[in-house]
């Protein structure tokens, strides 16, 4: 991927394109674009043409909302309120501190897969669904060898599971949803 090439040669106080901010990130550009309507404090630089430029301290910013909203199960209006109560140089430490960790260790977590959607109810949906679904599947996953699972255990999968089978029914109204729009 040229993308990847071309960060390693880069400075890290190097502009960024959208593209490589998207392989930064592991996120699709349109999901970088969507952000931008939804959080004021995005603000790349744009040149001739529209292209944008993400400063360093930008890439920190759309970090930080990456972990809240994928991995920290946080609701745009959820991002959106911690950036109004704490503000933005919280959510950019989150993300520092979040490409520190990821540097140290092997290779980052990757998001979510999320498809191409445009409304923003759906957006939310589908990035709660990717988040509860990963937790989930991290919850049920155990250690074969503690031998069989507490009573307890037991309820709590069940509950997980049913939980998942109603989030996998959802996915599908909104694929089933976004079809007849598309109709």
């Amino acid at each position: 991927m040229a993308g990847a090439a071309t960060l390693a040669v880069k400075s890290p106080e190097a502009f960024r394109t959208i593209s490589e901010v998207a392989v930064m990130l592991n996120v699709p550009q349109h999901v970088l674009r969507f952000w931008e309507t939804r959080f004021a404090h995005i603000r790349p630089i744009k040149r001739a043409g529209g292209r944008r430029f993400y400063r360093p301290e930008d890439v920190d910013l759309l970090r930080g909302i990456r972990l809240l909203l994928y991995f920290e199960g946080y609701t745009i209006k959820g991002v959106q309120k911690i950036l109004r109560e704490k503000g933005v140089r919280h959510t950019a430490a989150l993300g520092r501190e979040d490409a520190k960790k990821n540097s140290v260790h092997a290779a980052p977590d990757s998001p979510p897969e999320m498809p191409p959607c445009e409304d923003a109810d759906e957006f939310d949906a589908l990035a709660t669904l990717a988040h509860v679904r990963d937790a989930a599947a991290e919850s049920l996953a155990g250690d074969d060898t503690a031998g069989p699972p507490a009573p307890d255990d037991t309820d709590r999968r069940a509950s997980l599971e049913s939980l998942l089978a109603e989030l996998l029914a959802l996915k599908s109204r909104l694929a089933a949803a976004r079809k007849a729009a598309v109709a």
